[in-house]
């Protein structure tokens, strides 16, 4: 007497809970993920899930953890420059590819060890090449803000690439009406060079990115200066 082989599913365990919801994010969004959506993803009850995670709250905590784990540690034997802008880079990538979490990577209460190590191994990089803690927390700031931002524009715009770029572009500029045109003459001479050549995000990210940097090493003589200058008391001028 024979019988069909037994196919025994995968062992369920937190990290491939976190995985599962992390590739449902990505395909539908966190407004398509719900432990309903993701327990018949992983072919078990509801109930099953709650024995990995405590609530939707502490999902989300660990899908922020695993995008932080693929952003690169800066590392001061590149250099603090070359450090920052990999970082950048690196972090912007992750959010490509995981479009749910703009927004996100910097509001966890609890922030997993990917996270705290990437924002250590970040403030270690800067110190070690000379910037005080204050500055630091500048270059951190900004840095977060110009990576966040842009982040956050590409995700809203209705295009992707340079070439439905310059498809939308094309579009609004034939159903610009002569009078606006002639209103606007500056802002159509852009419509028109995007029509044109369309928007290369890669390269105005890194063309941004470079200005950024420049900015904080032109800073970096008077930023020692002022650290350096006693401050006044608080409350008081003297």
């Amino acid at each position: 007497m024979s019988s069909e082989p037994v196919t025994s599913r995968p062992t369920l365990s937190t990290a491939r809970v976190i995985e599962a919801a992390v590739a449902l994010a990505d395909r539908e969004g966190l407004d398509g993920l719900s432990m309903r959506e993701l327990a018949q993803r992983l072919g078990v009850v509801p109930m099953a899930l709650y024995k990995h995670v405590a609530n939707k709250d502490d999902l989300l905590d660990g899908m922020v953890d695993t995008v932080w784990a693929e952003v690169e540690a800066p590392s001061s034997d590149l250099g603090w420059r070359e450090a920052m802008r990999r970082r950048s880079i690196s972090l912007r990538s992750a959010l490509l590819r995981h479009r749910w979490a703009v927004g996100m990577m910097e509001s966890r209460m609890r922030p997993g060890p990917a996270n705290l190590s990437r924002h250590d191994a970040m403030m270690g990089c800067l110190r070690r090449s000379g910037f005080s803690f204050r500055t630091t927390v500048h270059v951190t700031s900004v840095l977060d803000a110009y990576v966040y931002g842009f982040a956050l524009q590409q995700k809203t715009l209705p295009f992707g690439t340079p070439e439905e770029s310059g498809e939308t572009a094309a579009r609004k500029l034939e159903a610009t009406p002569p009078e606006l045109a002639a209103m606007y003459p500056h802002l159509l001479e852009v419509v028109a060079e995007l029509a044109r050549a369309g928007y290369d995000y890669d390269a105005e990210f890194l063309t941004g990115l470079e200005l950024v940097l420049d900015g904080i090493e032109q800073l970096r003589p008077g930023w020692a200066t002022a650290d350096r200058a006693p401050r006044p008391p608080i409350g008081g001028h003297g």
